[in-house]
């Protein structure tokens, strides 16, 4: 079936049109970078990556910008505290927010995000913008500020869907005397002492939140782009505020869908830095768990939906994806071929395998493709990926005992390398766990199954047992096979 998006601004799913045919133009609200990455930041960067990933294979050519937003109240506070410079808090942030991405199979540059502009390389745009909304009668200085009057735009409210003065009333307004109106919100600040300053027609200050976003996707995207997309909790202000700046300075639709991910939960309760039992960093979680356990998380819901993580929950998705390395590793066994280094079709319309894939698999793989073209439906994805992954293991059986099922087993490996990269999932293998500070993990198991070899040589069945038995219950399972012993760790259940 043809794509179908789930659109914040008309509340419902709607055939995916481009504004340009082939061509796909996304933003995504990046982080303000006043402090180190938490789970909380992946989501949309990795949903989105995911998203990206489907509409090249569907043939689409994607320019997907994420901004930094790296001049900001929350920024200035921190830098205060911290007594560092603005400049150098966010370029530390920024670092620990790229490796993050990187870890996770978020890449930049072609195949990831295209464009990663800062807030303070778009002054001269943000001040064109500003002094046009003046001059159109949408905004106005006042006392060395500038701001937009939210009662000259008749539709502000249509994105998060309600009337000017609930918004008002609903939320926590920045209370200026400078302002006509409660709901105005600031284009531009007067500077104060200690701040990050630039020259303007209004006097030295700085951008406001909003009015980054509107200048860096314009810059990049024109002022009508397909897909912009963040956390559900930007849709009011930060989103209904951009929009309302953007068509009244443009005149012309800004964003054609607006794509609002789910939040992330952390046993349940909403992560905030008011609560920092839910705040886990991202370089912690990378430390304990391996990159397509953390992504494979982000992916196991539909987008929309909040995503909630916790020990159990994360075991819960390591002793999954169990099953994909086993099945990667008897494929390396049967064929002498790496799972990682296979060719799959990269596009839609490419040749989807050999003609010899079993039905099966051809049908796990449609309606692989059908979750996806269903708003992105990730989480339904996955399940087929599980699906295909148990079939395969089923046809290795065959292709064990049958020459001529080889073609089938192959071509069923081959589907599950092509979709697998749509999710971003197994770009390499997974590194030997190291469990210990000092790297002794592996050779330390190594010793141990040479030693129960030799137990077994001895016939010393009851001991050799024992070391197994206590591995085992360790979380190290061994597998016994004709050229040798073959462990693994698995999370303890």
């Amino acid at each position: 079936m043809p794509l179908r998006v789930y659109n914040t601004l008309s509340q419902s799913k709607e055939p995916f049109n481009t504004v340009a045919a082939g061509k796909v133009g996304m933003y995504v609200c990046g982080p303000t970078v006043y402090s180190k990455s938490h789970i909380g930041h992946m989501v949309g960067p990795v949903i989105f990556d995911t998203i990206k990933r489907y509409l090249v294979y569907l043939g689409y050519r994607v320019t997907w910008v994420v901004n930094i937003t790296d001049v900001d109240d929350k920024l200035i506070v921190q830098a205060q505290k911290d007594g560092t410079t603005v400049k150098e808090l966010a370029e530390q942030v920024t670092r620990d927010y790229l490796d993050c991405l990187e870890a996770l199979g978020v890449a930049r540059g072609e195949g990831g995000i295209d464009e990663m502009p800062r807030a303070t390389e778009h002054i001269a745009e943000i001040i064109e913008i500003t002094a046009g909304l003046i001059d159109k009668g949408f905004a106005y200085p006042s006392g060395g500020d500038v701001y937009f009057d939210v009662t000259r735009a008749a539709d502000y409210g249509k994105l998060s869907h309600r009337d000017p003065e609930e918004l008002v009333a609903g939320a926590r307004v920045e209370s200026s005397t400078l302002k006509r109106n409660p709901g105005d919100f600031a284009l531009w600040k007067s500077s104060k002492p200690g701040e990050p300053v630039w020259e303007s027609p209004w006097g030295p200050g700085r951008p406001g939140w909003h009015i980054e976003c509107s200048a860096m996707s314009m810059r990049y995207l024109g002022a009508h782009f397909d897909i912009h997309g963040g956390g559900l909790d930007l849709v009011f202000p930060h989103h209904e505020n951009e929009v309302v700046q953007s068509e009244s300075y443009t005149g012309v639709p800004f964003a054609s869908y607006w794509l609002h991910n789910g939040l992330l939960t952390k046993d349940g309760r909403k992560i905030s830095k008011s609560d920092p039992d839910t705040i886990v960093l991202m370089s912690d979680l990378l430390r304990a768990h391996a990159p397509d356990t953390l992504r494979a998380l982000l992916l196991s819901s539909h987008y929309r939906r909040p995503i909630d993580y916790g020990p159990t929950r994360l075991e819960e998705i390591e002793r999954g994806l169990q099953t994909f390395y086993r099945t990667f590793e008897r494929f390396e066994e049967l064929t002498g071929k790496s799972f990682y280094t296979l060719e799959a079709p990269r596009r839609r319309d490419d040749p989807p395998g050999d003609p010899a894939l079993p039905a099966g698999i051809a049908e796990h793989r449609q309606q692989f493709l059908e979750a996806m073209d269903d708003d992105f439906n990730t989480g339904g994805a996955l399940g087929e990926l599980f699906e295909i992954a148990h079939a395969v293991n089923r046809i290795s059986a065959t292709a064990v005992a049958t020459s001529g099922a080889a073609p089938a087993y192959l071509a069923a490996v081959t589907v599950l390398r092509e979709l697998s990269q749509i999710l971003g999932l197994f770009r390499k293998p997974p590194a030997r766990p190291q469990v210990s500070g000092d790297g002794l993990t592996t050779p330390l198991l190594e010793l141990l199954l040479e030693l129960r070899a030799r137990l077994r040589k001895d016939k010393n069945f009851a001991l050799a047992d024992e070391v197994r038995n206590r591995l085992t219950a360790l979380g190290v399972v061994l597998e016994d096979r004709p050229d040798g012993t073959r462990w693994r760790i698995e999370p303890r259940r």
